[in-house]
């Protein structure tokens, strides 16, 4: 019996660790109850509220995905510029307040400026790095985000042209090494509407859209527009030569 005692030990204690489960078998859940559960602590972030809500106002603030970027700043720089509010792109507390409030408005829609003159034009609102495209019943037929340079285009009256000796309108405009897509001129002698810049290597933008509403990049005076806004630019200036008002 002496002789078998050590061996009786030794299974006990075997027996013992066998019952006790690995660290990996405790913590080891389905794979859908760990999304879930992810999706919930996103969900539940003040982020991530913000994110869900500023999308629902047309802000354009991304994925809600509770990581308070650059994309989500943006879209909170288009909410304050939409409320006049000063534009830092940090939601603090007189931003909440508005954002969160019933009366709080859409960004995507937005009235056009006051003393923007009358009849069809193109409305350009610095502060707000808006554009509105007006028809001669005064009606707002197009709007969107725009980036500009406000210390290279002054403000004033403008008109849709060829000026300089250049074309007025270029589908495929070149400039160095990008793209200037559904070009339209306004102003000598370079100055003008297009898309977002188009790299000649890869053919992609070389900032996203929702840069567009801030002052993220610069244009050199040009006006960046999403490829939507510049199409209905370039068929809104198709027939006449149209006032462009900067504000």
């Amino acid at each position: 019996m002496k002789f078998l005692a050590p061996f009786f030990t030794l299974a006990v204690v075997l027996g013992l660790v066998a019952l006790v489960p690995s660290p990996a078998t405790a913590s080891t859940q389905p794979s859908s109850a760990r999304a879930t559960n992810a999706s919930r602590v996103v969900a539940g972030t003040g982020t991530a509220r913000l994110q869900k809500q500023l999308n629902s106002l047309g802000c354009n603030a991304g994925p809600v995905d509770g990581v308070a970027g650059s994309w989500t700043k943006s879209a909170v720089i288009r909410f304050q510029s939409r409320h006049g509010l000063a534009q830092t792109g940090t939601a603090g507390r007189v931003t909440k307040r508005r954002l969160y409030a019933d009366s709080a408005r859409r960004c995507d829609s937005r009235p056009v400026p006051a003393r923007s003159g009358a009849g069809r034009r193109i409305v350009i609102s610095q502060a707000q790095n808006w554009v509105w495209l007006v028809d001669a019943r005064g009606r707002t037929v197009a709007q969107g985000g725009m980036v500009d340079n406000p210390g290279e285009l002054s403000r004033g009256s403008y008109a849709t042209g060829s000026y300089c000796g250049r074309a007025a309108r270029v589908r495929l405009n070149r400039s160095g090494s990008v793209w200037l897509d559904n070009f339209i001129r306004f102003a000598p002698c370079g100055f003008g509407f297009h898309q977002v810049p188009r790299s000649m290597a890869t053919g992609n933008q070389i900032h996203p859209n929702w840069f567009l509403g801030t002052n993220f990049a610069q244009s050199h005076g040009c006006i960046r527009l999403s490829r939507a806004m510049s199409l209905r630019l370039w068929d809104f200036t198709a027939s006449a030569r149209t006032t462009v008002r900067v504000v």
